[in-house]
């Protein structure tokens, strides 16, 4: 791994690693405990029609998938809150909706569309400075919402009745929650690809949960396993000739895996500790 940081794009695809790997941490864990995991695979499909639509407008796809992405965020949480539709109906619907405007533009888009494929399947190896400059703006609204917000989106995200009656303004802060998680999909989206969003954004935080409950804790903790499992998978990647966006979600998913297995023996040894104590 040292050999490769002599490479510009190793040294990008590293620091993309660690900005998109804080966003993760956040918003994953708000994603986790509120359970809305498929509603982040929904904005991330969504925002494949703000691609198309730069590509088709002749402006940046990035910008794009901002604009699409948050738009199918504010929808997708005002229908769920105001109508009686099912949610995975609602997400279903606007991941269709979104993944089908996109295709259309693009195939009316005259020219040949080399890096497409980069926002499905990701490709973190070809992020710029300009990239860089972007995920480190979006990580600093993202960390400026949170802790603007954290009492309130910790009351939503554990007791949203009582966070009613003490004057707490649910619905806005709901649809600040989906607005965060869209702009955390556009950073990872050239990082590990639109198709392997969801699983980034929740697997340091669902792991994170085992081990921690108070829920800053559990932000850091799925941080720092985000960067953990973006260097490992880049090295891995290096190594072997992969395709980096996999590699991480199948070391991601290894440690998973792993931390599901073990939780059964940590529940053993606790009880054997607690006597002893």
């Amino acid at each position: 791994m040292i050999e490769a940081l002599q490479f510009d794009f190793m040294r990008n695809a590293l620091i993309a690693g660690v900005l998109v790997s804080i966003a993760c941490g956040i918003i994953g864990t708000f994603v986790v405990i509120n359970r809305i995991v498929f509603i982040s695979g929904g904005i991330a499909h969504a925002a494949y029609g703000g691609i198309g639509l730069g590509y088709f407008f002749k402006f940046s796809p990035v910008l794009g998938a901002v604009i699409f992405s948050i738009l199918a965020a504010l929808g997708m949480g005002i229908v769920q809150r105001q109508t009686r539709q099912r949610a995975d109906t609602i997400i279903g619907v606007m991941w269709a909706i979104g993944m089908a405007v996109g295709i259309i533009l693009v195939d009316l888009t005259e020219g040949y569309k080399a890096d497409l494929m980069s926002y499905l399947f990701g490709s973190i190896l070809a992020v710029s400075s300009n990239d860089l400059s972007i995920m480190l703006g979006l990580d600093i609204i993202i960390i400026a919402l949170a802790a603007l917000f954290y009492k309130e989106l910790l009351a939503i995200s554990f007791d949203e009745t009582f966070a009613t009656v003490a004057n707490v303004p649910v619905n806005t802060i709901y649809l600040t929650l989906m607005c965060m998680i869209a702009l955390t999909v556009v950073m990872m989206m050239r990082v590990v690809g639109l198709i392997m969003v969801i699983a980034l954004l929740t697997m340091p935080a669902a792991i994170g949960g085992q081990f921690v409950k108070d829920m800053r804790k559990m932000m850091v903790l799925a941080s720092i396993l985000g960067m953990f499992f973006t260097t490992v998978g880049l090295w891995l990647s290096y190594s072997l000739n992969l395709t980096s966006g996999a590699t991480i979600i199948l070391v991601a998913g290894a440690v998973y895996l792993l931390s599901v297995a073990v939780q059964p023996l940590l529940r053993r040894i606790q009880p054997k500790r607690a006597k002893m104590d």
